[in-house]
C-alpha cells in the first residue's frame, strides 16, 4: 500500500472519529424559533432588578424586545397572553466567567478547546470556538442561566472572551458581544511556585519574567502601530493588530489574579500601560479595596465555593468576599467558577446565595448575577434587567432562584422560547421509570 493511500485512510479515520465525538456530545434540544407575535406575561411578580419588585404586574415583549412593563399595561391585539398566577419573572442569570461551550468533559482532551499553545495569544477569539451543541448549555439554562462569558485561558495573554446567549444553531447565533475583553493571566510571584492560569505557567512566565514579557508585548504593539502609520505596506501581524483596540481603551483587559501582590502589581501595570482593567478572582481584593474603589476597577469574584488560600485565613474568607466588596463600595459581580468549570455553571445562583448567608444583601446578590455582570462587561444596554427596550431574555420561576428548591418553568432568549429539557432531566425520568417498574 502506498504512503498516500495510508495517509488517506488515517485522515478518514480521524475525521470520522472527530465527527462521532461531536455528534455523541451534541444535545438534542432544538433552538427556539424567532418570536412571531407579542407575548404578555400577566398577574406575575416581576423582578426588574434595576427597580422595585412589581406585584401583579404585566410584561409584554415583541420581536425579541421588552415593550412594556408595569401594573397598568395595555396588551397588544393578537398577543399570546400567559397568566402566571403569582409566579416570578426574572432577567436571565449571567455567568461572567466560564469555559461554557469551550469544554465538554474535563478528562477528555478531544473535548477541550479553551487554550492555545504559546504564552502570547491576544488574537485568539473564544467566540469562534464555542460549540452550540454542548450538552452543558441546556443544563445551565435549566437553572435560569441564559447568558455567559465564554473565556479562553492559559499562557500570559489567553485571548478574547465573548458574551454568549445560551441558545442558537451556530456560534454566530449565540454571540451577543463577540470581542468583550482581552484576558491576561497575571504571573504568580516567582517564590510562590509556577501556578498561574489553569494548568499553571512555566517558570519563564512567572514573576518578573512574565511581567516583562507582557510589557514587551505592549511595547511591540505600539511600535507596530507606529510602523503601520508610517508605512501602510508594512506587513500585518495578527497578534499586534489585535492589541490596537486594547491600547486605545476600546477593549478592557480582564486580569486574573488572587493574591494581593498580584493584584497591586496588575493595577500598577494597567495604569502604566493605560489599560481599562477588570479584576477576576480577587480573593485578596478586600485588602486592596481602597485602591480598587479609587480607580473604579470592578471585580469578577471567582466563586464563593472556595477554600481559604492560607492557613491563617478565616474559614469564611471566600464566602464573605462579595459582602466585603459591597461594604467597601467596590463594583463587583459573582461568577460560579469552580473546579469542574462549565459543568458547574448551573450552580451560579447558589454562589450568590452563599454570599447572602455571609452578609451580602439579597437584592445585591441578585444584581451580582444579572445586572452587575452586564454593566461590567458592557452589555447592560441589552440584558441584565427587565426594562423597556432591552432584550426579552428572561425566565419564569416558582420562587427565588437563589433557593435550591426553586424550579425554572419557562425561559425566553431574545423572545425565542427555550427548550428546558436537558440530559440531567432525561436521566432522572429514565431511572424514575426504572424504579417504578421494579416495584
Amino acid at each position: 500500500m502506498s504512503h498516500a493511500s495510508i495517509l488517506r485512510r488515517v485522515l478518514t479515520v480521524m475525521l470520522l472519529a472527530g465527527a462521532w465525538t461531536r455528534c455523541a456530545l451534541a444535545h438534542p434540544q432544538i433552538p427556539g424559533p424567532p418570536q412571531t407575535r407579542p407575548i404578555a406575561l400577566v398577574h406575575a411578580v416581576l423582578h426588574p432588578v434595576s427597580g422595585p419588585v412589581i406585584d401583579q404586574g404585566t410584561l409584554v415583549f415583541d420581536q425579541g424586545r421588552i415593550v412594556a412593563i408595569g401594573r397598568d399595561v395595555a396588551i397588544p391585539e393578537g398577543a399570546e397572553v400567559i397568566d402566571l398566577a403569582g409566579q416570578h419573572v426574572y432577567p436571565g442569570l449571567f455567568e461572567p466567567l466560564s469555559d461554557l461551550g469551550l469544554i465538554e468533559i474535563n478528562s477528555i482532551r478531544a473535548t477541550i478547546d479553551y487554550q492555545e499553545t504559546g504564552q502570547l495569544n491576544p488574537n485568539v477569539r473564544a467566540a469562534v470556538a464555542v460549540n452550540p451543541d454542548s450538552e452543558l448549555i441546556p443544563v445551565a439554562r435549566s437553572n435560569g442561566v441564559l447568558l455567559a462569558l465564554a473565556a479562553p485561558t492559559g499562557g500570559l495573554m489567553s485571548g478574547r472572551s465573548a458574551v454568549i446567549q445560551l441558545d442558537g444553531w451556530t456560534w454566530e447565533d449565540m454571540v451577543l458581544r463577540g470581542d468583550t475583553a482581552l484576558h491576561i493571566q497575571w504571573p504568580a510571584p516567582a517564590a510562590g511556585g509556577t501556578r498561574g492560569g489553569r494548568g499553571g505557567q512555566p517558570a519563564s512566565a512567572a514573576g518578573p519574567q512574565g511581567i516583562e514579557a507582557l510589557r514587551r508585548a505592549f511595547a511591540d504593539a505600539r511600535a507596530y502601530r507606529a510602523a503601520r502609520q508610517a508605512d501602510p505596506s508594512f506587513p500585518r501581524d495578527a497578534r499586534w493588530e489585535s492589541l490596537q483596540d486594547v491600547l486605545e481603551g476600546k477593549l478592557p483587559v480582564i486580569i486574573h489574579a488572587d493574591q494581593w501582590r498580584q493584584i497591586t502589581s496588575a493595577v500598577a501595570f494597567a495604569r502604566q500601560e493605560g489599560l481599562r482593567m477588570i479584576l477576576v478572582g480577587g480573593y485578596d481584593a478586600p485588602q486592596c479595596a481602597a485602591l480598587l474603589k479609587e480607580l473604579d476597577i470592578p471585580v469578577i469574584v471567582g466563586g464563593t465555593y472556595r477554600l481559604p488560600r492560607r492557613r491563617g485565613d478565616a474559614y469564611d474568607a471566600a464566602y464573605a468576599l462579595p459582602a466585603e466588596l459591597h461594604r467597601a463600595g467596590v463594583r463587583f459581580c459573582i461568577s460560579g467558577r469552580a473546579r469542574f468549570g462549565a459543568s458547574q455553571v448551573r450552580n451560579l445562583p447558589y454562589h450568590a446565595a452563599v454570599a447572602v448567608g455571609f452578609g451580602l444583601p439579597a437584592e445585591e446578590a441578585l444584581k451580582a448575577i444579572t445586572l452587575y455582570p452586564a454593566q461590567i462587561l458592557g452589555v447592560a444596554d441589552r440584558v441584565g434587567s427587565l426594562e423597556v427596550g432591552k432584550d426579552a431574555t428572561l425566565f419564569i420561576a416558582d420562587g427565588d432562584p437563589l433557593d435550591t428548591p426553586t424550579q425554572v418553568l419557562s425561559a425566553w432568549i431574545r423572545g425565542r422560547k427555550v427548550d428546558l429539557n436537558d440530559r440531567h432531566k432525561t436521566l432522572y425520568r429514565k431511572y424514575e421509570a426504572k424504579y417504578s417498574q421494579q416495584r
